[in-house]
């Protein structure tokens, strides 16, 4: 049995919704087998409330969830990273920092939440969609023998994710 506790990074470009639906969920769901961040490239400085309202929805804490810069976690003293996931397609294009501890890394883009306009119930459904397809990737990570895989195959599965695991 592998202890080691893995970390990964959830990058957007704002850092306000689907990074820090990802955040939380991945914490909560990792249960101490992963310590989640996350990150935007372009931080907006604060979290969308129905980013919050989702996870307190779904008894997730939002505790210390924050808006913030990918440069954070690019800085001497970051923690090392084992992967990176970008949730949107804007940050998947965009020239990364170089990250300590060489992690994978892997695109799971989702359609941006805060991007849809409409009443409090469409709005609800749109965050809830999102952080369902964010649930669902993360769970087939937590459900891959990551100490059993290693290299390419391990890459492999984490890119296959992003693509069939909505």
């Amino acid at each position: 049995m592998n202890d080691k506790t893995y970390t990964a990074l959830f990058i957007c470009t704002g850092n306000s919704a689907r990074s820090i639906m990802a955040e939380g969920l991945m914490n909560h769901l990792g249960a101490g087998r992963f310590k989640a961040f996350s990150a935007g490239s372009h931080p907006t400085g604060r979290v969308h409330p129905g980013a919050l309202q989702t996870l307190d929805r779904w008894h997730i804490s939002s505790d210390g969830l924050r808006s913030k810069s990918w440069d954070e976690f690019a800085q001497p003293g970051a923690p090392a990273l084992d992967f990176i996931f970008t949730v949107c397609d804007k940050a998947a294009g965009e020239v990364c920092p170089v990250w300590p501890g060489q992690p994978m890394t892997a695109h799971w883009g989702v359609p941006d939440p805060a991007a849809v306009e409409g009443d409090d119930a469409l709005q609800a459904k749109v965050f809830t969609d999102t952080a369902l397809t964010l649930k669902r990737r993360i769970e087939l990570m937590l459900a891959l023998p990551l100490d059993r895989l290693a290299g390419l195959s391990l890459q492999r599965e984490i890119d296959q994710i992003g693509t069939t695991g909505a």
